[in-house]
């Protein structure tokens, strides 16, 4: 256990010193690249668990809609996007309806590609669409805080005082004790980093996005946990020693990165 921990936390740290650089530093259509690398490992992983070892067809069709979709996202227009994802939908099927060669197929292989495709690049291109905002930058920085310190302090809450399973069904290791700490975790460090960069946004504003955010980033996590455990996985892959797969990592940033978004220009008009 200690062990594991250790490795969590050095390759943690490691990830983390190099996605804060490239958020900073790199220019908008650089970090466009850097979330379509992210949506096509995403994909790639979510497909070896969906299809498994089979269906590279589809794996390939998954890997060409994560590139496509972070592309159109930069250019801001959103009823671009909305006809790139009704012609991605349609590509689908017409490639599965011509690409059949005999009476047994399987229809479901369309819908796993098409879930992949809304799951993934689709909610994860919501990052281009909040570095494009004023101080964009920063606000991206702000949902990894409410992700990642809200993560830290449930693994140790959940660790020294989880009792109450949260999900046994889906997350055995989920406690109810763990969600208060993510809850408390994600509020405390997002207020400190706000009180310094965002010093004229109302702490009520704050709360209200690190609270909900850390909420639905763990539903994001046992989104993720689901498909796994239906496929009899426990990570989406050994890529990050100590953590699984790149879309472990990215699990419940899927589910928070739109949710500030939205909040951003809808509430805050941003």
């Amino acid at each position: 256990m200690a062990n594991s921990l250790k490795q969590r936390w050095i390759t943690g740290i490691i990830l983390a010193a190099v996605v804060l650089a490239l958020i900073i530093f790199c220019p908008p259509l650089f970090f466009m690249f850097l979330i379509a690398f992210f949506s096509v490992a995403g994909i790639w992983e979510y497909s070896n668990i969906v299809f498994r070892r089979d269906f590279l067809k589809e794996k390939i069709e998954g890997v060409i809609l994560a590139l496509i979709i972070p592309l159109v996202f930069f250019s801001g227009n959103h009823q671009l996007v909305i006809a790139a994802l009704v012609f991605c939908i349609l590509m689908t099927f017409i490639i599965f309806i011509l690409t059949v060669r005999n009476a047994e197929f399987d229809i479901m292989s369309v819908a796993k590609v098409i879930f992949g495709m809304m799951y993934i690049p689709f909610l994860l291109s919501h990052f281009v669409l909040v570095r494009s905002l004023e101080k964009g930058e920063m606000w991206v920085i702000f949902i990894l805080i409410i992700a990642f310190a809200g993560d830290t302090a449930a693994l140790y809450t959940g660790k020294y005082f989880g009792k109450k399973k949260l999900c046994p069904h889906i997350s055995p290791g989920k406690t109810v004790e763990g969600l208060i700490g993510l809850m408390a975790g994600s509020i405390l460090f997002c207020l400190i980093y706000s009180y310094f960069v965002f010093p004229g946004i109302s702490f009520l504003h704050v709360i209200i996005m690190a609270l909900t955010g850390g909420v639905i980033g763990q539903l994001g996590d046992l989104a993720e946990s689901a498909i796994k455990r239906k496929y009899g996985l426990k990570d989406a892959s050994a890529l990050l020693p100590g953590h699984g797969g790149l879309l472990d990592r990215m699990d419940c940033l899927l589910f928070i990165a739109p949710f500030i978004y939205y909040y951003l220009i809808l509430v805050m008009g941003k």
